[in-house]
C-alpha cells in the first residue's frame, strides 16, 4: 500500500530544544544520509546561539513508526554534548561562518519501525542552469511550532527565488527567497520538485536548494514607514557535503558544553 503522504512529509521533523528538562525553542531539520550514516541537519544557531545565551544540552525530534497510521509517532532524544565536547558539526567557508550544523544519528537507537526518508548527495543542485529564476520553491518546516498535532507532521510554505540561484549574495554562500517565515522555520529545506528523478532519488523525488537560515532585512529600515523585506536567507545545501566527511571535516564544532 502506497503512504498516504508524500515522503517529503516524513524526511522534515520538527526539532526541540531543551536544557535537562526545560524546554527552549522550537525549529525545522531534515535527515540526510551520507553512505551508510545518517545525520539531522538544521540551523547552527538552533543548537548554540550566543548572542541570545541559547545553550540547550539536547534536542528531541518526532518520528513517525507508520506510513498508513500518521498518528504512531514517538519522541526521540538526542545530546548535544559528550564528554563536554559539542557532537555537531558546522561550516566555514571563504565568506565566514555558515549557518548550517549536523549531528549524526545512533542509527541502532533508532527505533525499528521508524520512517526516515533522507536526502542524499545525489538531491544536491550540481548544474545552477536547472534552476530558473522562476522556479516553484518550498520551505518545509514548523513555523512558530506550527503543525498538524494529531499527525505532527510539517507544513509547506511557497516561496520564490529573489537572487541568482549559484550566485553568493554578498560574497556568503547563501541565497535569497521571497516567501512568508517566522521563528520555528530555522533549519527548514529549501526544496522543488524533481521533474525527472533518477534511481537513487525515486523515493524522494525533491531536489534539495539550500538550509533555510533567518529572515533578511535592512537595518536601517524605518520601522514605522517600510515594510519588511520579506526576504529569506538560505544557505547553498552543498555545504552538507563538507560537514558530513569522514572523517568529520575541520571546522567541526568544539563548543563546551553548557556551564563548563
Amino acid at each position: 500500500m502506497n503512504p498516504p503522504v508524500d515522503p517529503l512529509f516524513f524526511a522534515a521533523p520538527k526539532v526541540d530544544t531543551f536544557a535537562g528538562a526545560q524546554a527552549l525553542t522550537n525549529a525545522s531539520g531534515f535527515f540526510f544520509r551520507r553512505g551508510e550514516q545518517l545525520f539531522l541537519a538544521t540551523s547552527r544557531h538552533v543548537l548554540v546561539d550566543e548572542d541570545s545565551a541559547h545553550h540547550p544540552d539536547r534536542i528531541e525530534i518526532v518520528l513517525h513508526l507508520d506510513t498508513q497510521d500518521l498518528t504512531r509517532c514517538t519522541a526521540f532524544s538526542i545530546p548535544l554534548f559528550k564528554d563536554g565536547v559539542a557532537t555537531w558539526r558546522q561550516g566555514q567557508d571563504g565568506g565566514g561562518d555558515i549557518d548550517v550544523a549536523v549531528l549524526e544519528l545512533d542509527q541502532s537507537a533508532l527505533p525499528a519501525d521508524a520512517i526516515v526518508h533522507a536526502f542524499t548527495p545525489e538531491h544536491l543542485v550540481r548544474d545552477f542552469d536547472t534552476v530558473p529564476v522562476d522556479a516553484n520553491l518550498f520551505i518545509v518546516g514548523f513555523p512558530l511550532g506550527f503543525q498538524d498535532t494529531v499527525h505532527q507532521l510539517p507544513v509547506l510554505r511557497r516561496a520564490a527565488m529573489a537572487s541568482p540561484f549559484g550566485i553568493r549574495f554578498q560574497g556568503q554562500g547563501m541565497f535569497l527567497t521571497d516567501g512568508r517565515a517566522h521563528r520555528g522555520i530555522s533549519g527548514a529545506p529549501v526544496v522543488m520538485r524533481d521533474p525527472a528523478p533518477r534511481a537513487a532519488t525515486v523515493p524522494l523525488p525533491w531536489r534539495l536548494l539550500g538550509v533555510h537560515s533567518s529572515r533578511m532585512d535592512m537595518g536601517n529600515r524605518d520601522r514605522e514607514l517600510d515594510e519588511s523585506l520579506g526576504l529569506n536567507c538560505a544557505w547553498y545545501a552543498d555545504i552538507l557535503l563538507t560537514l558530513t566527511e569522514d572523517p568529520p571535516a575541520p571546522a567541526a564544532a568544539d563548543a563546551p558544553a553548557p556551564g563548563a
